[in-house]
């Protein structure tokens, strides 16, 4: 590859230029101060969420389960597990991002793999694309103390537009 085309494209010989890694738009406590601030029922109706972890591509929040969030025979609801899928990726969006609260779900599939347990439950969301207008999202969740996978789900979030 010649010099001139190697310093347009990055690129030296087939070796892609290094990719540096993007800071968080929020913090975890930004985030938590976002959400009370903008979603309150999140805190006050529904509450039982936290933000346990967060990068600009990911987030780990934790649902403390109660008697509202069950179903009969005693598992969380799919509902239940839904929310906590949209949350947990929508707060991966703030992190990647900054505070949209425009950000709105687009497209959302979910797989229920197996029986929750009725303990808390952990979300992990994980960016797969971040683009000028969509961001996908990959979210897992299992249950406190179980690292097997309760749900599945991928999420696309469009951004608003300036």
């Amino acid at each position: 590859m010649s010099e001139t085309r190697a310093a347009k494209t990055g690129k030296v010989g087939s070796a892609a230029k290094a990719v540096v890694p993007r800071a968080p738009a929020l913090t975890r406590e930004e985030v938590k101060a976002f959400l009370e601030r903008e979603f309150p029922q999140l805190v006050d109706d529904i509450g039982g969420l936290t933000v346990e972890d967060s990068s600009a591509d990911h987030a780990v929040m934790r649902l403390a389960v109660a008697s509202r969030h069950l179903r009969p025979g005693g598992t969380v609801s799919g509902p239940t597990q839904f929310f906590l899928a949209d949350v947990c990726a929508f707060v991966a969006v703030l992190v990647a991002v900054g505070p949209v609260a425009l950000a709105v779900t687009t497209s959302a599939t979910i797989n229920f793999l197996k029986k929750p347990a009725p303990t808390d439950l952990i979300g992990t969301a994980r960016i797969l694309k971040r683009g000028k207008r969509l961001v996908v999202v990959d979210c897992t969740m299992h249950s406190e103390g179980d690292d097997e996978p309760v749900a599945h789900a991928v999420l696309t979030y469009a951004l608003p537009q300036k």
